[in-house]
């Protein structure tokens, strides 16, 4: 039996919950309605008022507040009364009698009309109340726009009825009010000064809601494989610099489909393209269980791999920090890379000699480094292999070491005065305690630099396959984990941007804003 999906039932629930209390509101219970309340009910001081006066010796003074609460406007002709009848509302005050009645407030000029008639409210005489001893105020069929009201202070005077009657609290009896609304109704209002219970409850269920598809995420996590989820091994290979991120998306993809295994071995960027390359020739189906990692594009050669462009990636050279130097231009660094300049000193730094730390000729990012920074120059001849001393017999005038990795390379520079590397910057900015990240031109290592072509040292970071791997593959779906999914969350926390969010996906590369009317 198929387990009962609760992550759709709980989304389902989410929209329902509004739409059926707007259904509610709107449909069933009426757009048409007309609200009152009695905001005030107190006791007044004895006196004669009035015009002829009239002596009222148990005043009170109620205020009724009208309004429309509804979703639509209520004319003249809502009022569910006989045509010719003047009156829409009737508001009766049990055991006392009318005095006066007075439109104290309206929420529109155009309400003027909204006053008791006169006529219909005739002062009684003295003693005199209706047949039930109650007092009875008559309020004209005022037309409402939505959220309008008025208001009516009544002065009441109580009958010898309502202090024979009046319990021993001294309360009063509730007003009354009759009256009926065509296709709508006539209800007693709250005060809106806080948030309604409608509201709450709205809110609260939705609150609940969203715990709950909380805890159904948390229960069922590792439970059941995504769509995408493929099982096997894969190993991955190629650069280094992209070695972290990998390692990190591995374990996401594992967290989410337990039947998928990976094996990192990085050992540079054409070094990986080579073992694709041989894994692909030696697989029977034709289709090695490998996928290569790499700073920028193959080379000519090896036409049965195919590139697929994952990330868009910085790259900085690192100093050490006794170099005192932290801002060079690509003028200045040809000439380190060439061996014109020896000492720091010589362009303001500190009196250090220049000890180059570089990677392995198999290195993508020693390869951008030579394309985009020395203009195609490679580096210089390895002389040294601690990175302080010269090796004896060795050509070349500047002094640089290998290592075969970014962390290497970087933990070289950490340890050696006057030093100078590279690496990706993600890595690189990890260990600013210890080294400068060299800015060029001016220009720190970010996207917005990139993007307006002053900064050189980025390129794409590609994924490369032998021909194109079977959809159901652990290839494939591990490839459109890393582009279409949470591998893309993983590769920006790596310090790296994710191809699909630029513009161009398949170029993944800085597209500078053209300059205004260009």
């Amino acid at each position: 039996m198929q387990a009962i999906p609760w992550d759709v039932v709980l989304t389902l629930l989410g929209v329902l919950v509004p739409v059926v209390a707007a259904l509610y509101e709107f449909v069933l219970v009426g757009r048409k309605r007309l609200g009152y309340r009695i905001q005030m009910d107190t006791p007044a001081f004895d006196g004669r008022y009035g015009e002829p006066s009239v002596l009222v010796r148990r005043p009170s003074l109620v205020l009724v507040r009208i309004e429309n609460n509804g979703s639509t406007n209520i004319d003249e002709s809502d009022y569910a009364v006989a045509g010719d009848d003047p009156v829409g509302l009737r508001v009766r005050f049990p055991e006392r009698r009318v005095v006066r009645a007075y439109t104290s407030e309206v929420s529109d000029p155009g309400l003027e009309h909204a006053t008791p008639i006169p006529e219909l409210n005739a002062l009684p005489a003295e003693g005199a109340t209706d047949e039930r001893g109650n007092g009875l105020l008559k309020l004209p069929k005022v037309p409402l726009n939505r959220a309008q009201y008025y208001k009516v202070l009544v002065l009441l005077d109580e009958t010898e009825l309502g202090v024979e009657r009046r319990p021993s609290s001294g309360q009063r009896p509730e007003p009354v009010i009759e009256g009926a609304i065509k296709g709508g109704s006539v209800q007693h209002t709250r005060s809106r000064t806080g948030v309604s219970r409608g509201s709450v409850g709205i809110i609260a269920s939705l609150v609940a809601i969203i715990l709950a598809l909380g805890y159904v995420a948390d229960t069922t996590e590792g439970q059941g494989p995504p769509i995408d989820c493929a099982t096997g091994r894969l190993t991955l290979v190629g650069s280094t610099a992209f070695e972290p991120t990998l390692r990190e998306a591995t374990r996401a993809y594992t967290r989410t489909c337990p039947g998928a295994a990976f094996t990192v071995e990085t050992s540079g960027s054409s070094e990986g393209l080579r073992q694709l390359d041989s894994a692909g020739d030696a697989a029977e189906s034709g289709h090695p269980d490998v996928l290569a990692f790499t700073d920028g594009r193959k080379a000519d050669g090896q036409p049965q791999l195919l590139p697929r462009p994952v990330a868009f990636t910085l790259f900085t050279l690192v100093v050490h920090r006794d170099a005192e130097v932290q801002d060079l231009t690509r003028e200045q660094l040809r000439k380190i890379y060439r061996g014109e300049i020896r000492n720091w000193s010589e362009i303001g730094g500190a009196d250090l000699p220049v000890r180059l730390v570089g990677r392995y000729s198999n290195s993508g990012t020693r390869r951008v480094l030579e394309n985009r920074v020395l203009d195609g120059a490679p580096e210089p001849n390895l002389t040294s292999d601690d990175c302080r001393t010269r090796r004896p017999r060795t050509e070349g005038p500047a002094l640089r070491c290998e290592r075969g990795s970014t962390s290497d390379v970087l933990d070289t520079v950490v340890g050696t005065p006057g030093a100078l590397g590279y690496s990706a910057l993600p890595a690189a900015a990890r260990r600013t305690d210890a080294l400068h990240l060299v800015r060029i031109d001016g220009e720190r290592p970010d996207v917005e630099a990139a993007d307006r072509g002053a900064y050189p040292y980025w390129d794409t970071e590609y994924a490369y396959t032998y021909g194109e791997p079977p959809a159901h593959s652990l290839a494939a779906g591990f490839l459109r984990y890393l582009t279409h999914q949470v591998g893309r969350d993983v590769i920006r926390a790596g310090g790296h941007r994710p191809c699909a969010e630029l513009r161009n996906p398949q170029l993944c590369r800085p597209e500078p804003t053209p300059p205004p009317g260009g």
